[in-house]
């Protein structure tokens, strides 16, 4: 298809309560839409994951918004007519900036495929219509706090929580969860909170028989968590770490990981993320979907990555309800742990057009430049 028009829209999503983890607290999401219309009247839709500040990763909202407008849309806009499968390898012209890539490669997936009338979930491979649900709980005030927090969720029915963790909330913490809850699915996330000299202490995570435990360490450790993974029973699963292929296939040979967590953004795109997991598959690693608070509109996209046959483990795929009392688009809601896969063409969702433009703080629209 022909790129005529891509629109950059930030928008301020107010979160029902604080998202506290250990690089940072958010009180809402600050998230850069990426909306491209084709010359042949196709209109895609997708959700940068970058949040605000470069905390979990180097990009952050403003700095994909301006790499895109100097950078990236230019370049599209010269290919004339281009696919989806394209978009990863142009924009490999340039260095780094995955989220930002993957965002463009999303919203012309999603403009492509409603082209051709087929959803997102069928053109990754989906062989799920419904996906188990995770949730994430951030780092709460006090113990009491986090247990009444997470009774919540239990009683909503999510099947799996995952509890962020720090130095000095770690074992107490999950040891107070499990006990209330001796069965329930459980895992840590450190979002790489620890070093190499905390294995020690790590290992007192055993006791709580866990799923896992998420990013100990610095992304670019790959050897202190093949060494971390040596010394503790818990399995130890990868997240920021993994940003291609080639990294997943070095961390697995090496011992560094023996799960993943699968984030398209992190990975420049949907079609990389559905490489991972194919590769995964045939090698036995189990794989799950990472959430980065999207709305609706990134939610959408990752329930259909998640219901490839590779995702064994819930994700953090929860309800709209989780952060949102009002998302951009139809909430999604959870029946019985799972929410069900849109199946419409793309990515499946409407845009709450209205509410869309309350929480807009600034549009911008690229045109391709006619040639004369």
């Amino acid at each position: 298809m022909l790129l005529k028009s891509i629109e950059l829209r930030r928008v301020s999503l107010p979160l029902k309560s604080p998202f506290r983890t250990s690089f940072g607290s958010m009180a809402a999401r600050d998230a850069l839409l990426v909306c491209v219309t084709s010359e042949e009247g196709s209109v895609g839709w997708s959700e940068c994951v970058a949040f605000r500040d470069p905390l979990y990763s180097s990009e952050y909202t403003a700095g994909c918004q301006e790499v895109i407008e100097r950078f990236l849309a230019p370049l599209l806009f010269s290919a004339g007519d281009l696919r989806a499968e394209e978009v990863g390898g142009m924009l490999s012209a340039y260095r780094g900036h995955p989220m930002a890539k993957a965002a463009l490669e999303a919203a012309i997936l999603d403009a492509q495929l409603k082209a051709c009338g087929v959803s997102l979930a069928t053109c990754l491979g989906a062989n799920k219509t419904a996906v188990d649900c995770g949730v994430s709980v951030g780092i709460a005030p006090s113990l009491d706090a986090l247990l009444h927090e997470v009774s919540g969720y239990v009683e909503d029915g999510y099947r799996r929580i995952k509890l962020k963790i720090e130095p000095g909330w770690d074992l107490e913490p999950v040891a107070r969860v499990r006990e209330a809850w001796p069965s329930m699915p459980l895992q840590v996330d450190a979002n790489q909170a620890y070093t190499r000299n905390d294995v020690v202490h790590l290992s007192g995570l055993d006791a709580f028989h866990l799923l896992l435990i998420e990013q100990p360490l610095p992304e670019e450790d790959l050897i202190g968590h093949a060494e971390l993974a040596k010394a503790i029973g818990t399995p130890v699963c990868l997240d920021e770490s993994i940003t291609s292929l080639s990294i997943a296939r070095d961390a697995i040979a090496l011992g560094a990981t023996s799960i993943i967590n699968i984030k398209p953004g992190r990975l420049g795109g949907f079609l990389e993320a559905r490489r991972i997991h194919d590769f995964c598959w045939n090698a036995g690693i189990p794989v799950w979907c990472g959430g980065m608070l999207e709305s609706g509109i990134g939610r959408a996209a990752n329930l259909a990555l998640a219901a490839l046959p590779g995702f064994t483990l819930p994700g953090d795929t929860s309800a709209s309800s989780r952060f949102y009392h009002r998302d951009i688009t139809p909430p999604f809601v959870m029946n019985d742990g799972r929410i069900t896969v849109p199946d419409a063409p793309g990515i499946g969702v409407e845009i709450d057009r209205d509410y869309l433009e309350s929480v807009t703080r600034s549009c911008k629209s690229l045109e391709r430049q006619s040639k004369s």
